[in-house]
């Protein structure tokens, strides 16, 4: 996969990829490695921060999120359309809107309210899992 990818990760994904026991930790590193860039937006912080609390620490959360928004390979996005793609869970909506903003390649979820946007004939999102991206990272 060619570097500086834009790339949107749903936060049950992060959370996974930072423990370094995780099978998935090649991916954060990968992020750190500047191998794509992650595209955020302040609603899709907020939300690494809050969840990342709850399940590791407030410390781990605050170093997490301070790293992301200090790191050059971070697109921020402010969505100018609220799409309201996924009803099933509409916090989800946050993550096709900055992908549909940031005109990312992928949105890395494991949640299967995102598959309602495989059958959208437009706009057209690629969600993937965090294995199949694992295979772009490291082919």
């Amino acid at each position: 996969m060619e570097n500086n990818r834009p790339i949107v990760i749903d936060t049950n994904c992060l959370v996974q990829i930072i423990s370094k026991h995780s099978p998935y930790r090649p991916i954060w590193d990968a992020f750190l490695g500047k191998r794509f860039i992650l595209c955020v937006t302040n609603e899709i912080l907020d939300e690494y921060q809050e969840i990342m609390e709850i399940q590791t620490s407030a410390q781990i959360a605050e170093n997490v999120v301070l790293l992301i928004m200090n790191s050059s390979n971070v697109n921020y996005v402010d969505p100018h359309f609220r799409l309201g793609l996924i009803t099933a869970d509409p916090d989800d909506n946050k993550f096709v809107d900055c992908a549909f903003a940031s005109g990312a390649d992928y949105i890395v979820s494991e949640d299967s309210h995102f598959k309602v946007l495989d059958e959208l004939p437009f706009p057209a999102f690629n969600v993937i899992t965090m294995d199949e991206f694992l295979v772009k990272l490291f082919p």
